[in-house]
């Protein structure tokens, strides 16, 4: 065995090489376990969290309430990726200011789902699987709007709305 200077770089050049592609490769999967979808709205959440009771618990896309009182209309995707398939609300949880509109759009993953108001205050209607399909509700009184997608509810498919004044 030879261990020429000729060798000793050759082998340092393709540790560094593999170095690089094993820390290259890390950081890219701590990108994709991040917690929540790879889309999941970026920006400001609540300081203080609403009195949502138990409400999440087991809520896997929970990730606070994201402050979304400056728009008039909000975007929440139905069939939103999670650890255990397409079964959550992205964002779970928005607060909004009264006369915002939001409008939930189908995924198109995780098969049938709809949104239904805990209290009975709004209903998306029957189950619905296909991309595109929405559902718009607009929310003029203060409080709190939990909801939840029926068949998908015992897996931690549930969101809220905060209306706030």
């Amino acid at each position: 065995m030879s261990n020429t200077l000729a060798d000793l770089r050759t082998t340092r050049r393709a540790y560094l090489k593999a170095a690089g592609a094993v820390t290259l490769g890390l950081s890219v999967l701590a990108g994709c376990s991040a917690r929540g979808a790879p889309d999941s709205p970026s920006g400001p959440l609540l300081a203080s969290e609403p009195a949502y009771g138990d409400w999440f618990s087991g809520v896997d896309a929970y990730e606070g309430t994201f402050d979304m009182r400056e728009q008039s209309s909000v975007t929440v995707t139905v069939g939103a990726k999670d650890r255990m398939g397409y079964f959550s609300f992205d964002p779970a949880a928005v607060a909004v200011s009264p006369g915002t509109t939001i409008t939930w759009e189908w995924s198109g993953e995780g098969g049938g789902h709809d949104v239904v108001e805990l209290d009975g205050r709004f209903s998306s209607g029957a189950l619905a699987d296909h991309a595109g399909h929405t559902f718009s509700h607009v929310f003029d009184d203060p409080g709190i709007y939990p909801y939840y997608c029926t068949p998908h509810r015992a897996m931690g498919m549930r969101g809220a709305v905060y209306v706030l004044a």
